[in-house]
């Protein structure tokens, strides 16, 4: 994707952010007018905003649109009641619980998420391809191998290299070679990109908290992850 693809693709993410946000207000629709389309608070309402035709697909394919009967699109609202208590905001997905990391040369069983991870959670949403998640929880299965749930801020790039094979020290190895893996994946994803990958294949944090976190605009965060996600395939040689 090339830089100015790349700066459209987001301002159209922008652009379908806010037309969302308008559209969950009551009464409420989107419209076509001229080239473009119009966000109304009522039928006879002035126009709140335009948006053309890219950002109308972003906000199609994010969000649930039905046709009115007196033409134009309204969000669709069908809450259901929760079977279980939700997650706690900006988490979906998590189920708190026990997972065994190595550390040390030792398995060690540590607090984590025993639920599905953003990136399936964004997966089942349609909000990436297979290979994209692929390629993101092959980098979450190294993290967890490094034993290194719970220290995402280590300096992976001034991770040791292997020195040799000692009696006992395979699990050590073994964890040092995944933070080499990771080290690497990180590296050929470049600055830029690398740090949304940190956030929600290896601490597992939820999209909007990440677009908050690294300052990108609300709901741009996917363009970005989606990016970042697709040179770590290249990387990995899939597809």
């Amino acid at each position: 994707m090339s830089a100015a693809a790349f700066a459209r693709e987001l301002e159209a993410e922008r652009l379908a952010g806010r037309a969302a946000r308008l559209l969950q207000r009551p009464g409420s629709l989107i419209e076509a007018q001229g080239l473009g389309y119009v966000v109304r608070f009522g039928p006879r309402r002035r126009a709140m905003l335009t948006v053309d035709e890219t950002a109308f697909r972003c906000l199609a394919r994010e969000c649930d649109l039905v046709v009115r009967r007196e033409g134009g699109w309204r969000l669709a609202h069908q809450p259901s009641p929760p079977i279980a208590p939700p997650p706690p905001p900006g988490r979906p997905g998590f189920i708190e619980g026990r997972i065994v990391v190595v550390e040390e040369g030792e398995p060690v069983a540590k607090a984590g998420n025993v639920g599905e991870s953003p990136l399936a959670w964004l997966l089942r949403r349609g909000g990436l391809s297979p290979i994209e998640a692929a390629a993101g929880e092959r980098l979450r299965e190294d993290f967890q191998r490094a034993g290194t749930v719970g220290r995402l801020t280590m300096n992976w790039d001034a991770s040791p290299r292997s020195r040799g094979g000692a009696p006992g020290l395979e699990p050590v190895l073994r964890a040092r070679a995944a933070k080499e893996r990771i080290a690497a994946a990180l590296e050929a994803v470049g600055p830029g990109l690398r740090e949304i990958l940190e956030r929600i294949c290896l601490a597992e944090t939820a999209l909007q908290v990440a677009e908050r976190e690294l300052g990108i605009p609300r709901r741009a965060g996917k363009t970005v992850l989606k990016l970042a996600l697709q040179r770590l395939a290249a990387h990995y040689r899939m597809g």
